[in-house]
């Protein structure tokens, strides 16, 4: 028999007894309430700022056949959007679980970025792209979407794909940050290593 401590959701640490040569795992259990209800204020958020990036004269992807029509506060403007909005989703995730370890509130995040994606992705191939500010237009796979990428130029069509590429992949980052603010555990890659020794120690008190 062999024995190993295991760090627990809450904090604390418990020994266990296993036979030796066997594998132990500890299952990340996923709160699905939590990670839709992250992945619609994600959505929320990234439509409310889109209308005001429409609002105040943001360049949409849409409408421009070049990059060197779009200045730097919009694509400023876009990055900032889409990254708050997910960061919003995740902190909405993260919270809900409850849960007090960055690792999980991280995982539902994550989660809610996935969820919010493919949604996003309908939204914007039913003709939703204006409202969302036009940065995700690229996303767009609708018939309607292929025909009118055939009468624009190859430059405009490469700038929506990698236009809608940026905004996802900031969101990415976006919600995860959201989910590692929601455990309210410090930002910072020390903690995370000196965590287990801290917990061990709190556990022999």
């Amino acid at each position: 028999m062999s024995r190993y401590t295991v760090l627990e959701g809450n904090g604390l640490t418990s020994d266990i007894e296993s036979p030796t040569g066997t594998h132990l795992w500890t299952a990340w259990p996923v709160n699905w309430s939590a990670t839709v209800a992250g992945a619609l204020g994600a959505i929320v958020a990234s439509l409310v700022f889109g209308l005001i990036g429409t609002a105040v004269g943001a360049t949409s992807i849409e409408h421009f056949s070049s990059w060197k029509d779009v200045t730097r506060i919009d694509v400023a403007f876009a990055i900032c959007a889409a990254f708050f909005a997910y960061v919003i989703g995740g902190w909405i995730a993260g919270k809900i679980t409850g849960a007090t370890l960055s690792e999980h509130t991280i995982l539902h995040g994550a989660l809610a970025y996935l969820v919010a994606t493919p949604v996003l992705v309908v939204m914007i191939a039913a003709g939703a792209g204006s409202a969302f500010g036009g940065w995700y237009g690229g996303l767009a796979a609708s018939p309607i979407g292929a025909v009118a990428a055939q009468a624009q130029s190859p430059d405009a069509v490469r700038g929506a794909a990698l236009a809608a590429v940026t905004a996802l992949l900031v969101a990415l980052v976006g919600s995860v940050i959201g989910g590692w603010m929601a455990s309210g555990e410090p930002m910072t890659f020390t903690h995370h290593r000196t965590r287990p020794a801290l917990s061990l120690r709190k556990g022999a008190r």
